[in-house]
């Protein structure tokens, strides 16, 4: 009987963090990245790069972050300033969004210093209440770019000062809602986290602002809201029973987008939303009349809301997020 040959033994790689080190030695880590910032001596320098950042082989950075791309930083910083024509040293570190002109001229009377407008924006800055609001007009791709650019800054907090159309019977004109979460019916937000991810605001935020409506003896709701880009969804019949499946309060075109691009870019976004139109109703559908009769009787209040819900934060001093990663 013929002999078998022995079999070479053959050694396996076992993937230890070790050996995952030395094969991922070509490659840059968080830190290196951060370590680049040399290179750019003109750009600001965030908070988090002062900190140290741990040595993990399993961390695979997101070069396609603005807090970890050096170049896209850059052209963000630049863009910041083509698109609202403000400096990216006028901007407070406390920031106001917005979808409407007439709240930018609002809060110019009320504490604004000084006004620009750019390309695509206009932004109104406060020194005396620190903060400045920006309107980046309406929809998702607009909410998912401006949560970019003010991202370069760093901002302490961020606060939608939007409006919605209500979807529950209880439901008014000029009612408040803080948005415990957001469904992701619309496409610019899925380019920052994956479907499963959750479209939530940052809590300390919307505690805020709950306290400061409290202290003002109003009342507000909480509870899902539906965003979407689908425009005339008045009319599609399919679209509306899905809503009444979903049991959503209210549905309007930017929060989701906001809340999910805010978490991916690392900025702290919380959301106050005013009530505008009642959609499910008969003749509740928003009209030029009705959305002038909601500008005169409740842009104020929106606004101060919103405006020393975000003075407080400043004067206080409180670090919003909670955590890193």
């Amino acid at each position: 009987m013929a002999k078998k040959s022995p079999r070479k033994a053959t050694r396996k790689m076992k993937n230890t963090p070790a050996s995952m080190g030395k094969a991922a030695k070509g490659a840059k880590s968080g830190r290196d990245l951060l370590d680049d910032s040399n290179a750019h001596p003109g750009l600001p320098e965030r908070d988090e790069d002062k900190r140290p950042i741990p040595d993990n082989p399993f961390l695979v950075p997101n070069n396609n972050r603005i807090y970890s791309n050096l170049k896209k930083r850059k052209i963000a910083l630049d863009m910041l300033e083509r698109y609202t024509g403000s400096h990216p040293s006028q901007f407070r570190k406390q920031i106001i969004l917005t979808n409407f002109n007439y709240y930018l001229e609002r809060f110019a009377k009320l504490c604004g210093d000084a006004r620009t407008r750019g390309s695509a924006m206009g932004v109104v800055h406060s020194k005396s209440a620190d903060v400045s609001i920006v309107d980046f007009s309406i929809g998702s791709p607009n909410a998912a770019i401006i949560i970019e650019l003010i991202s370069v800054i760093d901002p302490t907090a961020v606060l939608l000062l939007g409006m919605c159309g209500g979807l529950h019977r209880s439901l008014k004109k000029g009612d408040f809602i803080l948005p415990t979460a957001a469904i992701r019916d619309e496409g610019a937000s899925h380019h920052f986290m994956p479907s499963r991810v959750p479209a939530l605001p940052t809590f300390k935020i919307q505690k805020f602002v709950s306290d400061i409506i409290v202290e003002r003896g109003l009342d507000y709701r909480t509870g899902v809201v539906h965003t979407t880009d689908y425009r005339f969804w008045e009319f599609d019949q399919k679209f509306k029973a899905q809503l009444y499946e979903e049991r959503a309060l209210a549905i309007e075109m930017e929060t989701a987008t906001l809340f999910v691009a805010g978490f991916a870019s690392k900025v702290p976004i919380g959301a106050l939303l005013l009530v505008s139109d009642l959609p499910l109703k008969r003749n509740g559908i928003k009209t030029k009349r009705s959305a002038n009769s909601v500008f005169k009787n409740f842009t104020d209040l929106h606004l101060e809301i919103g405006i020393k819900s975000m003075s407080e934060i400043a004067e206080r001093g409180e670090h919003i997020r909670h955590y890193r990663w």
